[in-house]
C-alpha cells in the first residue's frame, strides 16, 4: 500500500467518524430538546396545579437527587409544590398593584455598584450618574 492510498483511507475513516459523531450529536440534541420541553410542561402543570388523573408523583429521594445535581452545577432550582399540595385547590391569587409611574429618570448604580443616597435635599442631582 502506498502512502497516498494510506492517506486516502485514513481521510475516509476520519470523515466517516465525523459523520457518525455529527449524526449522534444531532440525535442527542433532539432528545434533549424533547426532554426539556416535557420538563417545562410538567413545571407549568405543577405551578398551575393541573394534575392529570392517575398521575404519580416523583419519589422524594429522586427529587432531592435532582435538586442536589442542579445545585452542585450552579443551575437554577425551581420550587414546585409537593405532590400533596398539587391535589389541593390553588389559593386565590392576590393582585399586587403596580407602583405608580413617576416622572423623571430612576437612579442608576455607579461603578462601585451603589445607588446614590435618597434625601429630601433640593440639590442638583443631574451629575448623580457620574458621582456614584
Amino acid at each position: 500500500m502506498s502512502a497516498n492510498e494510506a492517506l486516502g483511507r485514513f481521510r475516509a475513516d476520519v470523515g466517516a467518524a465525523v459523520t457518525r459523531a455529527r449524526r449522534a450529536a444531532g440525535e442527542i440534541g433532539e432528545r434533549n430538546a424533547k426532554l426539556r420541553e416535557r420538563t417545562r410542561d410538567l413545571a407549568v402543570q405543577a405551578r398551575e396545579r393541573k394534575v392529570e388523573p392517575g398521575a404519580q408523583a416523583t419519589a422524594a429521594d429522586v427529587r432531592e437527587a435532582a435538586k442536589g445535581f442542579r445545585t452542585d452545577r450552579g443551575l437554577p432550582v425551581e420550587q414546585v409544590p409537593d405532590a400533596a399540595e398539587l391535589t389541593t385547590p390553588a389559593p386565590a391569587e392576590t393582585v399586587i398593584p403596580e407602583p405608580p409611574n413617576t416622572l423623571g429618570s430612576a437612579a442608576v448604580a455607579g461603578p462601585s455598584g451603589q445607588l446614590p443616597r435618597v434625601s429630601d435635599d433640593d440639590e442638583d442631582f443631574s451629575q448623580s450618574r457620574i458621582l456614584y
